[in-house]
């Protein structure tokens, strides 16, 4: 299919900036004991033209999960590895980072095309050019096959749903930010409207597009999770709600939430069926990628252009996915970490603590919710680490059994 100059250009004014590439970051393999992003060559026929750069942590366990991330236009994998926040919880939690990157000589505006249906057919194109690279970090690092997720921002969000539509063999789950339903352009003219004002199907429209991605398919479907800032005036927050219906109904659960709740930055999340669908909207945020500069537990980031000082979105995913069990093991309840009822219910057992509790990493330990080693907080149970053990680190954690605690509420 053509890739035509006209979207590109026209992207360019509906974005608010340019990011530069870091082109420091992109640089030959460091010694093993400082894993840094790495350029990947040879990892298949590449039938898209991407650039493949991975990252593997010091430590990386065989059979670890891989998370794909898919950078948005005007950016690259460096500079999306690097603002958004995945490197801490890869390091921390043991997953290995994929991270295509769009060339100039497919898109002069870096913008994965998501609205050419030569690149957004399962065995096709750009779809198939990043199957291809997970395929390789299967052989070639020894992930898990049934740990793979994709995240990822606006153009690379609408990519992500190109990925979880076409190749549902492949992955677990996935995020949407700031994104677009899979399908929803097939053209370059169709993609403006798409992007804004945004185009109304019914569930099942949506979903139809979806199954007819991998015709006769029937195995298992990724779980989804949907974030978008309701001043995103580039690609508009009705794009949330269609995303919403597309992928319900994939999953074959109601457009009505079985739960909402009020999280940080002015974030409310929708839980829909028994957590197979999430929907953040955050509250006056543009079009960016989420995130919450700083040290504790659930912050991550680096704000600036379309990264927004709100939430952390990463750390939520991260959780979403299964990531957040310490090392490479899933933590055992990654959807009640997220997704807070208005009246938690308190474990059976009369002399647990409560559900959940917010307090220093300090005080966590002292009351025996956590333990210290090296200097950092873990919660006990889990495993996971808390940050630093202090009194200026805050985390909080969730019961979800007898000595059990998960970070999370």
């Amino acid at each position: 299919m053509s890739r035509s100059s006209s979207l590109i250009t026209r992207l360019a004014g509906a974005v608010a900036g340019v990011v530069l590439a870091a082109a420091g970051v992109l640089v030959a393999a460091l010694p093993a004991q400082a894993a840094s992003l790495t350029q990947v060559t040879g990892f298949g026929s590449n039938p898209g033209n991407l650039t493949m750069y991975a990252y593997r942590p010091d430590g990386l366990p065989g059979n670890a999960p891989a998370v794909v991330l898919l950078h948005g236009c005007t950016q690259n994998a460096a500079t999306y590895f690097t603002n958004s926040g995945w490197q801490k919880y890869a390091d921390q939690w043991k997953f290995a980072l994929i991270v295509p990157q769009q060339p100039a000589g497919n898109n002069a505006n870096s913008c994965f095309n998501w609205f050419e249906t030569g690149d957004t057919a399962r065995g096709q194109g750009e779809a198939l050019s990043v199957k291809q690279m997970v395929d390789y970090a299967k052989s070639n690092y020894g992930t898990d096959a049934g740990r793979v997720y994709v995240s990822g921002l606006s153009a690379g969000a609408a990519m992500s749903a190109v990925m979880l539509a076409t190749y549902p063999d492949v992955f677990a789950a996935g995020s949407i930010v700031a994104g677009l339903p899979y399908r929803c352009a097939t053209s370059t003219t169709s993609a403006f409207s798409c992007m804004n004002p945004g185009v109304d199907k019914t569930p099942a429209q949506w979903g139809d597009l979806v199954r007819n991605a991998y015709p006769g398919y029937a195995g298992k479907r990724p779980r989804v999770a949907v974030w978008h800032g309701t001043s995103d005036y580039t690609v508009n927050v009705a794009n949330a709600t269609e995303s919403r219906d597309q992928w319900t109904n994939v999953l074959g659960v109601s457009q009505t939430p079985t739960s909402t709740s009020s999280l940080p930055g002015g974030t409310s999340l929708e839980v829909y069926g028994s957590d197979q669908v999430r929907v953040y909207r955050v509250s006056g945020m543009g079009h960016g990628t989420p995130v919450d500069p700083g040290p504790a537990a659930d912050q991550c980031g680096t704000a600036g252009a379309y990264f927004l000082d709100t939430i952390c979105s990463t750390y939520r995913d991260a959780l979403f996915f299964g990531l957040g069990g310490g090392g490479a093991t899933p933590s055992p309840t990654p959807t009640a970490t997220a997704s807070p009822t208005a009246s938690p219910t308190p474990t059976a057992s009369p002399t647990t603590a409560p559900v959940c509790v917010t307090a220093s990493n300090y005080a966590h330990v002292a009351a025996g919710r956590a333990y210290q080693s090296g200097g950092y907080a873990y919660a006990l149970g889990s495993g996971q680490r808390m940050g630093l053990y202090n009194t200026f680190y805050t985390t909080s954690l969730r019961q979800t059994g007898p000595s059990y605690w998960v970070i999370g509420c």
